[in-house]
């Protein structure tokens, strides 16, 4: 296996899972600083320009949802989907809800050009994203979290999705202070070797 990520992107949510799994990959490093996710040597790997992509058997997986449940199935022994159908549904709400919502929130300090053409809307979309991140937090430390991790006691796939998303919490404005259950979830995701193992190797 071999994955396509950057620094502090949400890939980093697959290569936590990877390290959970127990599955052998290697890290390539997409250079963002320089666009390398826009030239035509990445759009050949991945044509969105976009990480993750993961490279199985000569074939290329994308998307963060896809890529993590992916990795559950190869690796069913690490249990990171429950076997009962609605806390397997509750997991995936959670992630679907980073995917659809506050991940696009974050963008929109950055990726302005997605959404309009003028750079006066891109300004406008910017100032915003305190206030929505502010209510995405509220939604996560009220619905999100069952303590210590998405479901409670059972790690899951969710559980870097949600670990990655919050690390971007700080830089857009929110103080995690006011979120005592998104700090403890972070504290115990921090805890765990595979997320120690990705911030020893400057991944986040």
């Amino acid at each position: 296996m071999k994955l396509y990520f950057a620094p502090g992107t949400i890939s980093i949510a697959v290569a936590i899972a990877l390290r959970e799994a127990g599955l052998d990959h290697e890290l390539v490093r997409v250079d963002f600083a320089s666009a390398e996710q826009t030239k035509p040597e990445y759009h050949g790997i991945n044509p969105k320009g976009r990480v993750p992509a993961l490279e199985v058997a000569g074939a290329v997986l994308t998307e963060t949802g896809a890529l993590l449940d992916y990795i559950a199935a190869r690796s069913p022994s690490a249990g990171l989907v429950p076997e009962d159908a609605a806390q397997a549904a509750r997991m995936r709400e959670v992630m679907y809800y980073l995917a659809s919502t506050m991940h696009v929130n974050h963008a929109h300090k950055m990726r302005g050009h997605r959404w309009a053409n003028q750079e006066s809307s891109w300004a406008d979309m910017t100032a915003k994203v305190t206030e929505t991140m502010q209510a995405s937090a509220a939604h996560v430390e009220a619905h999100c979290i069952g303590g210590p991790f998405v479901l409670g006691e059972q790690f899951s796939i969710a559980d870097p999705y949600l670990y990655v998303v919050c690390r971007w919490l700080p830089g857009d404005g929110v103080d995690l202070s006011a979120f005592p259950n998104i700090s403890r979830f972070m504290e115990a995701m921090e805890g765990r070797p595979s997320v120690q193992g990705v911030i020893a190797d400057g991944l986040v």
